[in-house]
């Protein structure tokens, strides 16, 4: 019996929305990139993009755990000699929250064309608002993305 390999034209994208406010975001990028690269769909194949379409809203209110905040840095060069520039997690969250989001979920995607490919269908907003409505946004749900509380 031959493996069954599905066409282009057969895969089928649906759309997801995440609220991320109060979720961590190493757990939350995690759940995101599996529905970007298709992970949860019976018919993934590795080499091609058979995921869907993520929208995270409220990307300003993710929570980092531990000394994420201070100590892990994110760097980018200029392309010239000493050009390296690094700023902190907590920093980047501040000032441009959705980037701070959508770089931790490159980081989870194949490094090639098709990692490229697939994070053209992730949607990053800093609040609730997005202009996606038309497309009839399904909740994704993260089951262990909730922060611990104190008590725990």
């Amino acid at each position: 019996m031959p493996t069954y390999s599905p066409k282009i034209k057969d895969i089928e994208r649906a759309w997801h929305i995440v609220d991320a406010e109060g979720l961590v975001l190493g757990r939350m990028a995690t759940e995101v990139a599996r529905v970007l690269r298709g992970k949860h769909k019976p018919s993934f194949t590795p080499h091609l993009d058979s995921g869907d379409h993520v929208i995270i809203v409220n990307a300003d209110k993710v929570v980092l755990t531990g000394n994420k905040a201070a100590g892990k840095q994110v760097y980018r060069h200029s392309g010239y000699p000493g050009g390296l520039r690094q700023t902190s997690y907590g920093h980047l969250l501040k000032t441009q929250p959705a980037e701070a989001v959508r770089r931790t979920v490159k980081g989870m995607l194949p490094k090639n064309r098709l990692g490229r490919q697939m994070l053209r269908k992730l949607k990053v907003y800093a609040g609730p608002v997005h202009p996606h409505e038309a497309q009839q946004p399904q909740p994704l749900e993260i089951a262990g993305a909730r922060p611990r509380t104190e008590d725990s």
